[in-house]
């Protein structure tokens, strides 16, 4: 899941405070954890993060030992972000866990807790490959060029089974993130591997379901012979969903989506506009991410600098029912 989360609010300055709160004042009344104490910082509160959270306090409850989670919703604040990581470092947690705001601007603050000698995990995203080779301990990340891929190759199949081979598609994306880039280029790939006089008439960001709505209807009008949408994340997924129903175009637009949800996935059940869906688990991501920090703080380097998190693939609407009685609530 990569979308662009809200401005910060007090709410997420609260959460900061209570944060450094328990890194830095054993008054504060938290007690600090006897086998290692593990900062993480979450782009956002729902979605792919809130499995992620699930995901890391599942396997510290499970582990047998003490950890403490000190964690942040830096709701895609470089500034919190930075900050959060200042005084972690500061306070010498054993292990940070985050999904850099961005490529870029967040390379100061994981250099400082390289420089303060904590290990840093990225997942999902991370700084540039280069400074990240440099400061970055472990990378968990699902391909984001098989995740496209792999959606790609189910667009083709269904328009060869509706013996559509020149489809016109919109993308909905979120290239704002390198990963999103990423996926396009895969779902490209497999797409005109299959169908080569298929073609991409639009690629527009919408990576918020309101924008994806706005923007996807705008499309549909201005290209009436529209096939299909890529949504390149759960927002532009839903958005484009959302679009071909206010727009009356149900049986005429189909829709390929990432990022399953419970919305997603009663789309995915219902089959008339989302044909098909890619995902990779916030929960799997938070359990390797649990994982990888257990083994670096017993003294373990990691044997690859990129631990692959799985990605699976919906295309039925018995995989959406599934989905739904598998996560009742919610949490992907």
């Amino acid at each position: 899941m990569v979308r662009r989360p809200p401005p910060p609010t007090s709410r997420a300055l609260v959460s900061l405070a209570a944060a450094l709160c328990v890194l830095v004042l054993a008054g504060c009344g938290a007690r600090l954890g006897e086998d290692g104490r593990i900062g993480v910082v979450y782009m956002d509160a729902q979605g792919f993060y809130a499995g992620v959270r699930q995901g890391m306090q599942n396997h510290a409850e499970n582990s047998g030992r003490e950890l403490q989670l000190l964690e942040l919703n830096a709701r895609g604040d470089a500034s919190e972000e930075s900050t959060f990581v200042d005084v972690a470092s500061s306070a010498d947690v054993d292990v940070l866990v985050l999904s850099p705001v961005s490529a870029t601007a967040s390379i100061p603050a994981l250099r400082l807790a390289h420089e303060s000698g904590i290990p840093v995990v990225c997942y999902n995203t991370c700084i540039e490959d280069e400074a990240a080779r440099e400061y970055v301990t472990s990378y968990i990340l699902g391909d984001p060029h098989e995740f496209g891929r792999q959606l790609g190759d189910a667009a083709a199949e269904h328009f060869e089974g509706e013996g559509v081979h020149d489809p016109q598609i919109a993308v909905l994306n979120c290239e704002f993130v390198e990963v999103c880039v990423q996926r396009r280029e895969g779902f490209e790939e497999a797409l005109f591997a299959r169908l080569p006089d298929a073609r991409i008439v639009a690629n527009q960001e919408g990576a918020t379901i309101d924008d994806a709505v706005d923007v996807g209807e705008r499309l549909l009008t201005a290209h009436p012979d529209l096939d299909a949408f890529y949504g390149e994340a759960g927002g532009a997924t839903m958005g484009a969903v959302r679009a071909v129903g206010n727009r009356g175009r149900v049986g005429d637009v189909v829709v390929f989506g990432s990022d399953m949800s419970t919305d997603a996935a009663r789309a995915l059940a219902d089959h008339r506009v989302l044909k098909a869906n890619v995902d990779i688990s916030g929960t799997a991501v938070g359990l390797l991410a649990g994982e990888t920090v257990e083994r670096i703080i017993a003294g373990e380097e990691p044997e690859e600098f990129v631990t692959p998190a799985p990605i699976d693939l919906y295309t039925t609407p018995e995989h959406g029912e599934e989905w739904l009685e598998e996560h009742p609530d919610g949490i992907p």
